[in-house]
């Protein structure tokens, strides 16, 4: 109440931010991160009790690039919108879209143990051809237009589709790494590339410029904006059979293909 009484000078309120999980669209990450998803909860932090700052907590291993940018262009136009600081703390891991998601901060704070980075675009899958013919089974496949069915897992490599594919890549690639350096500006250490996919730990991305220092949500807030500083906190709410435990089996692979991308943090 005290905070809509004039005359009467408010306590610091923080509107807290939890983006964790897997960035990918739709219902392909069920609790995951996705800008139509995240839209609401986002707008609300900013806008809601007239917040002085907003902190993202954020545990990622990335996912969707197009996602990534969405949910980081959203941030972007509404701190710049409210005016409004916005702060990242890393909490296991901000790396691929999930490091994007925290350039969209103006600091980003790591735990000595956050593993951040990974500046880069994978593409992955099978190939099925062998065990198809093996069982007698032939492929047919009729397209308009012959770059339809580039990347087919049911028939050979071609070294075309895979000069197209890494094309493509570099072009999300690039992407990626002009957000980075918008973003970071001259904080970024020059002479060390950061753009290779590797991955550092706590200090280590500190001393490069991918993060600011070595901090944690609450006293960092307090240190900046006092003792008395309120934290206003939203998360997504998963659906109530997933709250439960239970798993679809039509989402299994989903799970699988998550579960893969925390394991190559070794989480």
């Amino acid at each position: 109440m005290k905070r809509w009484l004039p005359f009467v000078k408010s306590d610091p309120v923080v509107a807290v931010l939890r983006l964790a999980g897997q960035i990918a669209a739709g219902a392909r990450a069920p609790g995951g991160l996705n800008d139509f998803g995240l839209a609401p909860m986002v707008e609300r932090a900013f806008r809601r009790g007239r917040p002085d700052a907003v902190a993202l907590v954020i545990n990622s291993p990335g996912g969707s690039p197009a996602q990534s940018s969405l949910i980081a262009a959203r941030l972007r136009r509404l701190a710049e919108e409210k005016e409004l600081p916005v702060y990242a703390f890393v909490e296991d891991v901000a790396a691929s879209g999930g490091y994007y998601l925290a350039a969209a901060a103006d600091e980003i704070w790591v735990d000595e143990h956050s593993i951040v980075g990974s500046i880069g675009v994978i593409s992955s899958g099978f190939g099925f051809h062998d065990f198809i013919a093996r069982h007698g089974v032939e492929r047919r496949v009729y397209t308009a237009g012959r770059s339809k069915s580039m990347l087919d897992p049911f028939q050979p490599e071609k070294p075309d589709d895979i000069a197209r594919l890494k094309q493509l890549q570099q072009q999300i690639h690039d992407g990626f790494i002009a957000h980075v350096q918008a973003r970071r500006g001259v904080r970024l250490a020059t002479g060390t590339d950061l753009f290779n996919g590797d991955i550092w730990v706590g200090r280590g991305a500190v001393d490069l410029g991918l993060a600011d220092g070595v901090g944690h949500l609450v006293p960092k807030m307090k240190e900046l904006y006092g003792e008395k500083v309120r934290f206003l906190p939203y998360g997504m709410r998963r659906p109530l059979l997933q709250r439960l435990g239970a798993k679809m089996l039509g989402g299994l692979a989903d799970e699988i293909e998550e579960r893969a991308h925390w394991a190559r943090f070794g989480l």
